[in-house]
């Protein structure tokens, strides 16, 4: 499957799992999507037959509120039954509303926040130790980056000169109840990740030639031996700039799809035949082959394109109760 399809189905299942399951975070899923696609198509080693093989390249999902896209893209790269992807957030399910690693092709169960990194760098350093030549992939929130574990981690790196080691931060601006800068500020981003040593690459993540050209393997080109023993080069960011909600358009930027899920009616029908709009070829509905032919439509009261922010939405004068 290309990685363009691929992209198309996590957002497709990422719909109805959040949909069937009234789940959350349905904005990051989609943000992620073009990211965990390009991975899984085109960069990644595994064998979904054997999802211990040793060869195998790690990946940590550190911004694991957004599993049903590890989840979509896992079972449509063989791991376990597409039809699986149903019971999302179901008691007794495997797929947990965070990553859980009791799925095959799970490493490292994720889901509090500011960890996925600092794992990564372990599984990096142990394979540098161990003389194997695979690769540790770990995907990040901006938001997350707030945490000071990330940078901790980004140091360890740094020093051990971890070039087996690429961090990939889904960069949509947004977190939990608003713009990233209006919580804390991140930018400048990449001179941040800079001044901890890494090598940074800042890209468009919604475009798969950018995030093939960012994630192909580049250990060769990070320098020479520097004497230390450490390792050649340098570990890599990048930071994928992306659109929360990307693909439907009334989720687009609006912190409200953080934790909310497309309801019954015109959130669910609209969100479906938006994406069947874009559906590349190849892609295939296995929920609503046709999409939806008499979709509910938004009322005039319908809550689209209002400022769900905290910045607009909270007022300090507002009296007592």
């Amino acid at each position: 499957m290309n990685s363009e399809v691929l992209a198309w189905e996590i957002r497709r299942h990422g719909i109805e799992m959040t949909h069937l399951s009234g789940g959350s975070h349905i904005g990051a899923i989609l943000s992620v999507a073009d990211i965990i696609a390009v991975l899984y198509a085109d960069i990644m080693r595994y064998h979904a037959d054997d999802p211990e093989w040793d060869g195998r390249d790690r990946f940590i999902l550190s911004k694991g509120h957004a599993g049903a896209a590890i989840y979509a893209a896992l079972a449509e790269s063989g791991f376990f039954s597409v039809d699986e992807l149903k019971t999302h957030y179901a008691d007794g399910s495997r797929l947990s509303g965070h990553v859980s690693h009791h799925l095959p092709g799970v490493d490292f169960s994720t889901g509090s926040l500011g960890h996925g990194l600092s794992a990564a760098v372990g599984m990096a350093y142990a394979a540098r130790k161990d003389g194997k030549s695979h690769r540790v992939f770990v995907v990040l929130g901006d938001g997350e980056c707030d945490e000071g574990e990330v940078w901790e981690a980004a140091l360890f790196a740094n020093h051990f000169r971890l070039d087996n080691l690429t961090a990939v931060v889904d960069h949509n601006h947004m977190q939990s109840l608003d713009f990233c800068e209006n919580t804390l500020e991140l930018e400048d981003f990449g001179a941040k990740w800079k001044a901890f040593g890494w090598n940074v690459k800042e890209i468009d993540g919604h475009s798969h030639e950018a995030l093939r050209g960012a994630l192909k393997d580049s250990r060769q080109e990070n320098g020479d031996q520097d004497g230390t023993g450490r390792g050649n080069g340098r570990p890599t960011v990048v930071i994928a700039n992306t659109v929360k909600g990307k693909g439907v358009s009334f989720m687009e930027n609006d912190i409200l799809w953080h934790y909310r899920f497309p309801h019954d009616g015109w959130e669910y029908d609209c969100a479906v035949n938006e994406l069947h709009k874009i559906r590349p070829e190849g892609a295939e509905d296995v929920y609503t082959p046709e999409g939806i032919p008499d979709p509910a439509l938004p009322g005039p009261d319908a809550d689209i394109g209002n400022d769900h922010t905290m910045t607009a939405g909270y007022h300090p004068d507002y009296p007592a109760r």
